[in-house]
């Protein structure tokens, strides 16, 4: 399974310095019974799960965490390049200790910012989410001021490194990685997502709204004004919180929108069958959506078809539905199927995640090369 595992002492955070073979991953609870098999195609073994969710392994390839077919499966991982096993609440000073320890530790490459999390974010008792923040701040007193200057983590560089570190009941754990690299600005991959929309539909709008957060590592958001076609769209909370951003909507599915989106500004709402909606001549958008349900094969191909009417350089959001798909190999192959299918059309895959309000499916993200036809087909 790989060499033995070093002590995380010896482990810093340099260019000069062979990446760390301990690893913190995320695995979604949903795909906990596939723990084996993902386990398996990394090459990696877990030591100890710290959460419901997150696992500490050991790993012989990093890579394989961007690059294999389990990748899509870890929400989020993090090198550990500092580790402090420990009971916080029982260590006298924790936070002053952790926070010169670091200090310590990652003076000499200082970090864009430094991030703070708990493992266990749905903790009632909110202790943990208490101790990140504090000692978030307190660590920060130490470093150069600039490294405070990132005030919300969206503005962070993707590409440059941050400190990420999340702490819980077994102790703190710490990693220098950019947040490309962790596919996720905050710790753990995305904090509480927040919707625009003054009142909710449906979770929908909170699952685009996490989906656009996580297109900001990879390329700018649309501008505001941008026209969105969205299919799929019943009842209308992915719609809505579109709208909230100051997009323009067109909806189309063959059940309504929700009434209290009647006469929203910026809406055109399509009582139509996405197979058989036709935009008008010269139509032109700078972004798709798709949350169809059923048959995901057929879903991506009323997606090309429609795609003749995407920008080039235009954006794609499509959920991978997985209606009865139950197994890694299962899941892998329904997913390059679909990806197969937008190539051949000249959508390029940029990203796959599992997002917080995914449930059984993941979020694949595409963007239009300039060569597809009025045909649907890729020239």
């Amino acid at each position: 399974m790989g060499a033995p595992i070093p002590p995380t002492h010896c482990l810093e955070p340099t260019v000069t310095t062979p990446p760390p073979t301990r690893w913190l991953i995320r695995i979604p609870e949903i795909f906990a019974d596939l723990e084996v098999d993902i386990l398996q195609a990394l090459d990696a073994v877990c030591f100890k799960m710290l959460s419901k969710e997150y696992r500490l392994i050991g790993i012989s390839e990093a890579s394989a965490l961007q690059t294999s077919a389990a990748a899509k499966f870890v929400s989020w991982n993090l090198p550990m390049h500092h580790s402090w096993p420990c009971c916080p609440p029982e260590t006298p000073g924790f936070i002053e200790k952790a926070a010169q320890a670091l200090w310590q530790k990652f003076r000499v490459s200082p970090p864009q910012t430094i991030l703070v999390g708990a493992l266990d974010s749905s903790d009632g008792q909110r202790y943990y989410r208490s101790l990140a923040s504090n000692l978030r701040g307190r660590t920060l007193q130490l470093f150069p001021p600039q490294t405070a200057s990132i005030r919300d983590a969206e503005t962070q560089d993707s590409h440059a490194s941050t400190l990420f570190c999340l702490v819980g009941k077994h102790g703190l754990f710490c990693g220098m990685q950019t947040p490309i690299a962790s596919h996720g600005f905050h710790p753990g991959g995305t904090k509480y997502i927040r919707q625009n929309a003054p009142a909710a539909i449906s979770r929908a709008g909170a699952k685009i709204a996490e989906a656009l957060h996580h297109l900001k590592l990879y390329r700018p958001l649309p501008p505001a004004t941008s026209h969105w076609l969205e299919l799929g769209a019943s009842p209308g909370g992915m719609t809505a919180e579109l709208l909230a951003r100051g997009y323009r909507v067109t909806a189309v599915d063959r059940a309504p929108l929700a009434q209290q989106l009647t006469h929203a500004p910026g809406l055109q709402a399509v009582l139509a069958d996405a197979a058989t909606f036709q935009p008008g001549r010269g139509t032109e958008y700078d972004a798709m959506l798709s949350d169809m349900n059923g048959d995901v094969d057929l879903a991506m191909s009323r997606v090309i078809r429609l795609a003749t009417h995407l920008r080039v350089g235009g954006v794609l959001i499509f959920t991978l539905k997985m209606p009865g798909v139950s197994t890694f190999t299962a899941a892998n192959d329904l997913e390059a199927s679909v990806v197969n299918q937008a190539a051949c059309a000249g959508l390029r895959l940029i990203a796959r995640t599992h997002l917080t309000y995914n449930r059984h499916e993941f979020t694949l993200f595409f963007d239009r090369q300039p060569s597809i036809g009025r045909a649907g087909k890729y020239l």
